[in-house]
């Protein structure tokens, strides 16, 4: 039986890991906010910073069976209220109709399209008949067509004519919600233009600007000197600008697991830290009595974090980036504090951090991949590093930490990249296994040695043995992912299986003592439910413009051509790997769902039966009908659609209405019910 000393006892072996636990519990509050259905008011996000402090504070004073609830409890309502005030924070107007004209604004950032077209994020942007108080503070636009201006350079004022629609909500309820993520980057529209993008002004001498151009230049001048699909990869690599590498390349990186190769994350700020770290440290070392004098191993840890610093400068400081720069700052400062460098309080210290500065960021891939792969592999090894018994022979011990390492990393994420993206490399450990110890011993000092040799022109000999890194890499992405069933399809799990997964790992790896496996409970349960997801048997893109049906044989699409993100996501979430060519041909000719799309065949409509479901981008406007019927009038601001039989009929569940009313949802959501109430009753 539990008593008050076993408790204490409890309580003390985990005391090592209460940092670590902190941030859990940070976490859990930032998930809470965003699993809410109705944005909290100013008062409750009010309530609980107030209740942070104050219950934090009763924690330092109370004793030690009541200070970790307390604790616990501070914590959770600290990144509620965190999360909260972010999003409020980072509020800015968001177009809410369809706009066609003039949008002029300054390029921001360069990129590609999933079409691979050129993008061009603007900000300062002006439209026309639009006072500045409800203009967009960013917009995204993709460019087609014939361009006249084809080298666009950041800073650069540019004007076009182009089409704008407001961000868009998930394609199906409960999917990625764009919209949410659109409004944490204050994204308030995006859109496209056919016609040339002119210049207005040249590029404006700020500090931001004045990066971003240096950022495309040493792009550019990597691409000149190593051209190719290896200079793109390489250009990727060291300005973080992905313009230069072809869907092909990209598809190939991704199903063989080696597309982390390409963000600027974790694996490469650490490779760039270390490599300057044990460059500067030897050359202290060597110098004959500096050497034995001065502190070389703290010098040469702030002369990486410096260079870690310009790196995030120069790569252009995403989201992914800083996270990584922080995780490397925090290791390095650890180093200059003689404070151990690799921790697990060194990787809650850089998750807390991230949390507090970006707490949106919990619910993307990135940070959720990149914390689970760091922890696994800090609690691994330090568990190896505490096992009693016969060591390997030294000659052996770099294979097999590369070896350990992938396959921790790898086991740590694949449940979380098949749950964001669907699939399962079924190569991605050999394939990382011959690719990432390259990118350590050789792509990376390459890099490095070019970088500090371009401003003398000397770039083209490291480039060139940074090139032969990359190809390699690229032939083992290719051969991997050319291989027979190379990559596998899986449904997208219900909302409530990556916290369960994420909760069970957490307590498996900061847990002491042999009730640490009690976490695989919570992990066997989310699996359970995994295995068990039923898919929707029927959606409903936005405003109609694509119907799936599922059959015997898979998702059966409505319409060839038309919302192609929607048909790629439904597929994918389906775990099915059919192209959209396949999923066509399945569509029955006469069934329960009938798709009328266009004013031709809305005008021949003759009506319906009961029990069936008609889905029309026109409005209706005959006689009442005794199916389902979703028109335009009655789909309008309702987003994507999932209908499930019910005994009474249907059950229609919209995208929308599972978002809630959120700072990020459009006001109409509060008219969505009536009219799908009004679709079944008629």
């Amino acid at each position: 039986m539990w008593n008050e000393g076993a408790l204490a006892r409890a309580f003390l072996m985990q005391r090592g890991h209460l940092f670590p636990w902190s941030a859990v519990l940070f976490a859990l509050g930032i998930g809470l906010y965003f699993a809410l259905p109705a944005e909290p008011s100013a008062q409750t996000l009010g309530l609980a910073g107030v209740a942070a402090i104050g219950l934090g504070a009763a924690a330092l004073r109370a004793g030690w069976h009541v200070a970790p609830a307390l604790w616990a409890v501070a914590l959770v309502a600290a990144g509620f209220a965190v999360a909260g005030a972010r999003a409020h924070v980072v509020a800015a107007p968001v177009l809410e109709f369809r706009y066609y004209g003039s949008v002029e604004g300054r390029v921001r950032a360069i990129d590609r399209s999933a079409s691979d077209a050129l993008r061009l994020t603007l900000d300062e942007v002006r439209l026309e008949r639009m006072a500045p108080g409800e203009t967009p503070a960013k917009v995204r636009v993709a460019l087609h067509g014939a361009q006249g201006f084809l080298d666009p350079v950041p800073g650069t004022r540019v004007i076009l004519t182009a089409f704008l629609s407001p961000p868009q909500g998930p394609v199906e309820p409960g999917g990625f919600d764009f919209r949410r993520h659109a409004w944490f980057q204050g994204l308030g529209a995006v859109g496209y233009t056919r016609t040339p993008v002119l210049v207005l002004a040249p590029p404006s001498a700020e500090m931001a600007a004045a990066v971003a151009r240096a950022r495309m230049a040493l792009s550019a001048r990597v691409q000149d000197a190593l051209p190719g699909e290896a200079g793109g990869f390489a250009a990727a690599v060291l300005s973080g600008d992905r313009s230069g590498i072809g869907q092909d390349t990209l598809r190939a990186l991704r199903e063989s697991n080696l597309a982390h190769l390409l963000a600027i994350s974790g694996l490469h700020m650490g490779l760039l830290a270390g490599f300057v770290f044990a460059a500067l440290r030897l050359g202290i070392l060597a110098l004959p009595r500096a050497g034995v004098r001065l502190p070389a191993k703290k010098l040469a840890a702030g002369g990486a974090l410096l260079a870690a610093a310009g790196y995030l400068a120069l790569s252009g400081g995403n989201i992914a980036t800083e996270r990584a720069f922080v995780m490397a700052a925090v290791a390095l400062l650890a180093v200059m504090l003689d404070r151990r460098a690799i921790s697990l309080r060194a990787v809650a210290l850089a998750a807390l951090i991230v949390l507090v500065l970006r707490p949106e960021a919990l619910m993307g891939p990135g940070f959720q991949m990149s914390f689970a792969a760091t922890t696994a592999l800090v609690a691994v090894f330090a568990a190896l590093r505490e096992r009693k018994g016969p060591r390997p022979p030294r000659w052996l011990a770099p294979v097999l930490a590369v070896v350990i390492s992938s396959s921790v990393a790898g086991a740590a994420t694949a449940p979380i990249g098949a749950a964001h993206f669907n699939q399962l490399s079924h190569f991605g450990l050999p394939a990382n296994l011959l690719a990432v110890p390259l990118m350590g011993l050789l792509v990376i000092p390459a890099g490095v040695v070019a970088i500090l040799l371009m401003p003398l022109g000397g770039e083209a000999a490291p480039l060139w043995a940074m090139g032969l890194g990359l190809d390699w890499i690229l032939g083992v992405a290719h051969r991997a992912a050319g291989m027979p069933n190379a990559v596998g399809h899986v449904p997208a799990p219900p909302v409530t299986v990556l916290p369960l997964l994420a909760l069970g790992g957490a307590f498996v790896a900061l847990w002491r003592g042999h009730g640490r496996w009690a976490g695989l409970v919570p992990a066997l349960v989310a699996l359970a439910l995994w295995t068990g997801t039923a898919r929707p048997p029927v959606l409903v893109a936005d405003e109609g413009a694509l119907v799936g049906v599922m059959t015997a044989d898979g998702r059966a699409l409505s319409k060839e051509r038309g919302a192609g993100f929607p048909a790629s996501v439904w597929l994918e979430n389906d775990g099915d790997g059919a192209t959209r060519a396949e999923a066509v041909a399945r569509w029955p000719e006469a069934g329960p769902v009938r798709h009328v799309w266009g004013k031709r065949r809305a005008a021949n409509f003759e009506g319906c039966a009961p029990g069936e479901i008609v889905v029309m981008t026109e409005r209706y406007d005959g006689p009442a009908q005794p199916c389902l019927l979703l028109d335009a009038r009655r789909l309008e601001g309702a987003g994507s659609l999932a209908i499930w039989p019910d005994p009474g009929g249907h059950r229609v569940e919209s995208a929308t209405l599972r978002e809630g009313r959120r700072l990020w949802t459009p006001a109409t959501v509060a008219e969505v019910p009536a009219r799908l109430a009004a679709a079944q009753a008629q």
